[in-house]
């Protein structure tokens, strides 16, 4: 692990894996997670010759909270870890929660964003014409509603949900055949156990973000490739969000896979990483938690 500082004196926990002098490609992890989070064969970013970054968002893990953050203000924390390991520009993708952070750098840093990627990633909350909470399983229409509320009501579910807890949010049984892999189930328990290792500011704090509040940008002001990829039977973040934003961004390819649920977005990592990896000229458009639960 190494730390970045912020221009405003904050913390930012980095890990680094695969190719040390690879590709650079950002990662931004689901919620409640933290940088441990990734996908488990680390085989498939040294096969393709990726340098993975990852880093906490604040108050997970190593990095200090920030209380009141919106999912745009994660942008300039890419860009802070970015700087520090003197990258210019390259590709990001999130998962899940981190989807819609990885669109925010997209918006904000056009100029730094080769190519971004969401997998089973929210709309925002005030999403015009999508019914945001249908078809989303019980915990996530719970943190919904608490999140429209404030901070202190959002402390106080969490630390009752996270109670008696030693893993990460349970997701529903359509989920089991992915999550019951040995090499899955331990990447997620180490990443949440480091997530909530310092408290639940960061988990807090994300849910507010993602569930409770505007995100501060535009889908739609992205100009630079993205790829959205969301399973038909996620019933975490249900299908309709990456349908929604498919229809707002104007560069972006939407990917639905019929039989995969939340989690399918495990086997769709290499898919996705391959085509972070293309040349911009390949690329066409195309036709955790009681917060989230999770994803990697």
């Amino acid at each position: 692990m190494r730390e970045v500082i912020t221009v405003d004196g904050r913390t930012l926990a980095v890990e680094e894996w695969g190719v040390p002098d690879g590709t650079p490609v950002i990662y931004l992890h689901g919620s409640p997670m933290s940088r441990l989070a990734r996908h488990p064969d680390d085989s498939l970013f040294t096969g393709l010759g990726i340098r993975l970054i990852t880093f906490d968002r604040p108050g997970f893990g190593g990095s200090t909270p920030l209380p009141g953050r919106r999912v745009v203000d994660g942008a300039d924390d890419v860009a802070a870890v970015a700087d520090a390991l003197g990258l210019d520009r390259f590709a990001v993708y999130g998962v899940s929660g981190g989807g819609p952070h990885a669109l925010a750098f997209a918006a904000r840093h056009p100029g730094r964003a080769l190519r971004v990627a969401s997998m089973a990633g929210l709309a925002p909350r005030d999403a015009g014409g999508l019914d945001w909470t249908a078809g989303m399983m019980d915990g996530n229409v719970r943190s919904a509603g608490v999140a429209l509320r404030d901070r202190a009501a959002m402390v106080e579910y969490l630390a009752a949900e996270s109670s008696g807890s030693s893993g990460p949010p349970q997701l529903p049984a359509t989920e089991a055949a992915v999550l019951g892999r040995p090499e899955i189930g331990s990447m997620l328990a180490a990443a949440y156990a480091e997530a909530v290792r310092p408290g639940l500011d960061g988990w807090v704090d994300d849910v507010l973000a993602l569930f409770g509040r505007p995100w501060g940008f535009d889908p739609a002001a992205i100009t630079v490739p993205v790829r959205l990829w969301h399973g038909e039977l996620d019933p975490v973040v249900p299908v309709a969000h990456a349908r929604w934003l498919a229809s707002r961004i104007p560069t972006a390819t939407l990917t639905v896979q019929p039989d995969a649920g939340h989690a399918g977005h495990f086997d769709a990592t290499p898919a996705t990483l391959a085509w972070l990896l293309e040349p911009p000229s390949q690329q066409t458009k195309a036709g955790g938690l009681a917060g989230l639960a999770g994803g990697g």
